[in-house]
């Protein structure tokens, strides 16, 4: 059995072309140019693996919660750079960890300038503070507890209820519970103002004086309830009976 080698002095040489090649590498480096922002393709050390390192590195010495992975960086001018971390802190659902570093110009040393727990988009974050005096709502006040009156309250006529405010009391008690077209007034066969225990207090209104119906509050002439002082209930008992019906009669 014999075997043939070809030896490299026997083979013949291939040309290579020196055109496309070069080509090809000002392509690859206008690529890289591209992609390093225009700095002739030498990466901001603001960007490298070890800035990455070294920002995750002061989130676990801060202490304040579990580094996640790595979620992205992005230079905010042209010595410093944010790099974001996942965060998993009790309470914070949704938020990330901030690392800002930085770095001078022509320097290759990198500084952390800036820790930050931050909201990202999904964040459950608190509701918009709202003023006190916007928060309250009638039947927040309890006992103990003290509100006095805004300056300059429209309510208020010096010591004495303005017309505003008597204007505003009459028809928040019209569209209350114990006005005219209340679920309760629309059931009740008979209206106050025929009711002995309305008490007439002018304008439409009156105070109830029942203690099985609304007892003490102010109620429209035109509210009413079951417990209307002429109420009268049928008294199926005292009705003669009437005689059974026999359907099987055969004089039917």
């Amino acid at each position: 059995m014999s075997s043939y080698s070809e030896s490299s002095e026997s083979r013949p040489h291939r040309r290579r072309s020196t055109r496309n090649a070069g080509r090809s590498r000002g392509d690859r480096n206008n690529r890289n140019n591209r992609r390093d922002g225009g700095n002739g393709g030498n990466k901001s050390p603001l960007m490298a693996r070890q800035a990455v390192e070294r920002a995750r590195w002061a989130l676990e010495e801060f202490g304040e919660g579990e580094v996640g992975k790595h979620l992205g960086v992005a230079m905010t001018s042209a010595d410093t750079a944010t790099h974001r971390f996942a965060a998993d802190v009790p309470g914070y659902s949704g938020w990330e960890w901030h690392a800002v570093l930085a770095c001078p110009p022509g320097e290759t040393s990198v500084t952390v300038s800036e820790l930050a727990l931050v909201p990202a988009a999904q964040a459950l974050q608190a509701p918009e503070w709202i003023p006190w005096s916007d928060r309250i709502q009638p039947g927040d006040l309890g006992p103990g507890d003290l509100m006095p009156p805004e300056p300059n309250d429209p309510r208020l006529d010096g010591e004495d209820l303005s017309a505003q405010g008597l204007d505003d009391a009459l028809a928040r008690w019209r569209k209350g519970d114990f006005g005219p077209n209340s679920a309760m007034a629309e059931k009740a066969p008979l209206q106050c103002t025929t009711c002995a225990f309305f008490m007439p207090w002018g304008r439409g209104f009156g105070i109830c004086a029942n203690e099985y119906s609304a007892d003490g509050r102010v109620v429209h002439s035109r509210y009413g309830c079951g417990a209307h002082s002429r109420t009268r209930v049928v008294d199926t008992e005292a009705q003669p009976p009437q005689a059974p019906f026999d359907d099987e009669d055969p004089y039917l």
